[in-house]
């Protein structure tokens, strides 16, 4: 797939099926999209996404944007499996804010990327103030022979899904929710970093996570996960949060992984298939945390059935 950052600056030859949104996620919802403009491609036409590289809040109200499901690499990288033919990440800025709904279908869809369908979300609104809706533009559009196709933003059985309510299924640590709405496992990777090195210390070594800072982690806590490397799975804990007995003041994400052996410096880790396991707590001794170190572990080599 092909990535760009700005749009073109003549007329593409060959016509393209848009699907246009910040698609943070890439949830179930966002596959449709997708889905449907693959299916609306014609012979010679290519598929493309029309995102933004920042969430428009960041834009818009600046300090109340929402933390990101997920990074922009993710992001791309979703659009990428899904077998979207180019990218169009754009910065979200005055020169796009500014734009009227017409004149944002006319000068950003038609003449720069020669949209001949665009696909959305139902609830799509875009121009200046979000003044235009999907009603808007399939009438501005069909003047001019184009089609606009809106998705439905609801499951088979009806249910609504969003970012949103994804958003707040993980900051309430419901990750089953969270992770049904995806479509796909909730994920958090990084690169490992050196950290206090107390996990030797207490016998389980532990993987400092350094995770981007915009990506919205659960709440602080201790979890079972999957984690991956290099093409193997491992099960593990994961512990969020500020290492309370020890007076941490930073908030760290550091993986256990059972039955791995060897350094993970420098290499990417990524974790799924997160279950809450305990809340975090600053114990009286480190005897007494071990001890409840060695009760988490159990559960990983002997998960308990439901």
């Amino acid at each position: 797939m092909k990535v760009h950052h700005v749009l073109p600056e003549r007329v593409p030859e060959r016509a393209f099926v848009v699907a246009i949104g910040f698609f943070d996620g890439f949830h179930r919802g966002h596959r449709a999209i997708v889905r449907e403009a693959m299916r609306l491609r014609r012979a010679g036409e290519r598929t493309a996404v029309l995102t933004f590289r920042e969430h428009p809040s960041a834009f818009l109200r600046p300090g109340q944007e929402p933390p990101m499901i997920a990074t922009l690499e993710e992001r791309v990288n979703a659009f990428a499996r899904a077998g979207i033919d180019e990218a169009f990440v754009l910065p979200f800025d005055a020169a796009i804010a500014s734009l009227s709904p017409a004149r944002f279908l006319d000068e950003t869809l038609v003449a720069r990327l020669n949209a001949r369908a665009m696909v959305v979300g139902a609830n799509f609104r875009f121009g200046h103030k979000r003044a235009g809706d999907v009603a808007f533009a399939r009438e501005h559009l069909s003047e001019r022979g184009r089609e606009i196709v809106a998705v439905p933003n609801t499951l088979d059985a009806g249910e609504r899904v969003s970012s949103t309510r994804i958003r707040a299924a993980i900051a309430a640590g419901d990750l089953e929710t969270a992770d049904r709405l995806l479509g796909v496992p909730y994920a958090v990777r990084g690169s490992v970093v050196f950290g206090a090195g107390r996990g030797h210390d207490l016998g389980y070594p532990t993987a400092n996570i350094a995770v981007s800072p915009q990506k919205m982690l659960p709440p602080d806590g201790v979890y079972r996960v999957t984690g991956r490397h290099e093409g193997r799975d491992y099960l593990g804990l994961v512990s969020i949060g500020t290492n309370p007995t020890f007076d941490g003041a930073s908030r760290t994400v550091e993986a256990w992984l059972l039955d791995f052996n060897g350094a993970l410096y420098g290499e990417e880790l990524a974790l799924r298939n997160f279950r809450f396991v305990r809340a975090q707590r600053r114990f009286d001794s480190v005897d007494e945390l071990i001890a409840q170190m060695r009760d988490d572990a159990s559960m990983v080599k002997f998960p308990t059935v439901v």
